[in-house]
């Protein structure tokens, strides 16, 4: 009878959990949520965005991270809007509530091109560009290619702090599409916790994995899948230190030194032996490239200080707003 008891919870539990579909209809965003439509390499699309208070006249546009999209920036938008600024959150194409086309030549410039379009339709000339993960990444080739737009430039644990394809081998698109089928949510959570946490879990972390695990248990997670395997392109083939040079705007690079993330660990080229994803190095590296970078390391967290102890990041990152 016990046995019986216990299935009967796990069944009923199961059948529980979240399912999303490719555009997370059903998923509920923290502030309202806009379409901005338009065409990009030949098809129509939708760009899905937050934005908050509209009347201020300072802007900030958080990018959102690869595994995330911008329903993760709640506290830091609402302690933005406390300042009186205006901020814009969108989602990527391929990302959160946008459009996931099954065919799309994926890059950061394609991506930075999109965003500016939307800034552009809701007559934005001006901002501050915060980035988070790939985000940080999108950032800076968004401040490259814009450079009198953008008044500041801030990443929070970027990725692409180190040229992966010097030390990686590079990949299709396809072996990427094979690893994404084999995400499980559970998998997907054992990642993260060793990555990104150091093997810690707290409760509140589960928020940020319920849409990108609705989608893997959806109908359209072959869909969402292949979108993701795409987005890993860029990552690998648009190499951002080499920009990072040229740019002249305010630059800060808020780091949590125990991150380890590193794309391509797992497939390096024969006889590198170059440890990938070692933030507590990273930083000075980048500061030698823009001697005037601001650079702020927190020692002790990892890819998600925003997450991890807000009480120390947030007066790092409000220095600057």
């Amino acid at each position: 009878m016990k046995f019986l008891l216990l299935f009967l919870l796990i069944s009923c539990s199961s059948h529980q959990l979240p399912i999303f579909d490719s555009e997370l209809s059903t998923f509920k965003y923290p502030f309202s949520v806009k379409k901005f439509e338009f065409k990009s390499q030949n098809q129509k699309l939708q760009m899905s965005y937050m934005d908050l208070n509209t009347s201020a006249k300072d802007v900030v546009v958080l990018l959102h991270g690869k595994n995330f999209s911008g329903f993760y920036w709640k506290r830091i938008a609402n302690d933005l809007v406390a300042k009186n600024y205006r901020v814009v959150i969108p989602d990527q194409i391929g990302f959160g509530k946008s459009s996931k086309p099954s065919s799309y030549q994926f890059s950061f410039y394609n991506l930075a091109l999109n965003t500016k379009k939307l800034l552009d339709s809701l007559g934005i000339s001006k901002f501050s560009v915060v980035g988070h993960s790939m985000g940080g990444m999108l950032a800076t080739h968004f401040t490259y290619l814009y450079p009198s737009s953008v008044e500041k430039l801030v990443m929070i644990n970027p990725i692409g702090l180190e040229p992966y394809l010097k030390y990686v081998q590079y990949k299709d698109p396809g072996f990427f599409y094979k690893n994404e089928l084999k995400k499980t949510p559970e998998k997907f959570k054992a990642y993260q916790k060793k990555f990104y946490y150091d093997g810690k879990w707290r409760s509140e972390y589960d928020e940020l994995l319920v849409p990108y695990s609705g989608q893997m248990r959806g109908d359209d997670w072959d869909l969402v899948a292949w979108n993701n395997a795409l987005t890993y392109g860029p990552i690998f083939s648009e190499d951002m230190t080499s920009k990072l040079k040229e740019i002249d705007s305010e630059t800060i690079l808020i780091l949590g030194t125990r991150d380890r993330t590193g794309p391509g660990r797992n497939w390096k080229k024969i006889g590198v032996d170059y440890k990938l994803g070692q933030y507590q190095n990273l930083g000075k590296s980048i500061k030698k490239l823009m001697p005037k970078l601001i650079l702020h390391e927190l020692e002790g967290l990892g890819h998600m200080p925003q997450f991890e102890a807000y009480e120390r990041f947030s007066p790092v990152f409000f220095k600057h707003f």
